[in-house]
């Protein structure tokens, strides 16, 4: 799969853009600012309807404008794929595949899978156990519908149970059979969640592990571990141990929404003791196979962008790579 032609309208820095791709290699040179980031983060709307560096889309419109659109054609599978998008301040944004509106912007989200490394990425390791979630979701949401729609439900039922749990606080008040029906949704789902996770990391790890070879020279070992309450407890008992808390706290403190990801080198933490060469190449590392993953469960080529990808590398790991 490749990118065939991009057109850009008032989207970020850009008034109005017209590409043609080649079928192979693109490369987008120039001053720093100038905006080659964004005519990457484009390519990735068109494929995710979401911006890979801010999500609030009126943020991603050119200031002083009421509108962007991205129109972007694709050589999928032999076929060619037109996909529309108009991002708009006052309305709801319309995303369109050959001149056809989706039903929910879900239905398009693997459609077009791609993978974009960025030094937005550190935030992976800086940041908390949330970015490491929407990152398992992002990558499984691309191969698998069932699970987007398993999550974005889950979603739902967390937070309508949130909400009864501060109805319950603000009117100094219990219902547990109120309260069970949304367990009863977070088990199911949470269960699916947990059990697809689980699978999704046992089969990116390998990969992982040999493209951080390669790049690093053999020169030293990192793991990656996926951390859930539910590999040891059941659901069901996370929820009733932590009813109290939860009542106290107002928000559900237990469940696959507290999963994470654990990054390590050499058996320690690789966001204390990885220097920042040998953090890029986690990342770099974890994105290549995410790439393989997903070429391999899709059945062809996701698209790749490369963000700035050689800096804070030595000459040896910019060979590899």
């Amino acid at each position: 799969m490749f990118v065939k032609t991009l057109s850009i309208n008032n989207y970020k820095n850009y008034n109005e853009v017209n590409l043609t791709l080649s079928p192979k290699i693109n490369c987008f040179v120039g001053q720093n600012g100038v905006g080659k980031t964004n005519l990457l983060d484009s390519i990735y709307y068109l494929s995710m309807c979401k911006s890979f560096l801010n999500p609030i889309d009126n943020q991603n419109i050119k200031h002083g404008e009421e509108f962007a659109v991205l129109q972007g054609n694709f050589q999928r599978n032999e076929k060619e794929e037109k996909i529309y998008c108009s991002i708009h301040r006052q309305k709801k944004k319309k995303v369109k595949r050959n001149k056809k509106d989706y039903r929910k912007l879900s239905e398009h989200i693997g459609f077009l899978p791609v993978v974009m490394i960025s030094p937005v990425d550190a935030n992976l390791i800086s940041g908390g156990s949330e970015e490491k979630r929407k990152y398992m979701d992002r990558v499984i949401s691309q191969y698998d519908k069932d699970y987007l729609n398993t999550l974005i439900n889950y979603n739902r039922a967390l937070n309508q149970r949130n909400q009864l749990l501060k109805v319950f606080a603000e009117k100094n008040t219990f219902d547990p059979e109120s309260l069970e029906l949304w367990d009863e949704k977070l088990i199911e789902l949470g269960n699916e969640i947990h059990k697809k996770r689980v699978k999704f990391t046992n089969e990116l790890v390998p990969i992982f592990q040999y493209y951080y070879g390669i790049i690093s020279g053999q020169s030293e070992t990192v793991g990656l571990k996926y951390k859930s309450q539910l590999h040891d407890t059941d659901f069901r008992k996370l929820l009733t141990d932590a009813l109290q808390k939860d009542k106290a706290m107002q928000y559900s403190t237990a469940g696959t929404h507290k999963d994470d990801l654990e990054f390590t080198i050499e058996d320690f933490p690789l966001k204390k003791n990885g220097s920042q060469g040998q953090q890029k190449t986690y990342l770099v590392a974890l994105k290549f196979a995410q790439y393989d993953f997903i070429k391999k469960v899709k059945g062809f080529q996701p698209i790749l962008l490369l963000d700035d990808i050689f800096d804070k590398f030595d000459h040896q790991r910019v060979e590899k790579i």
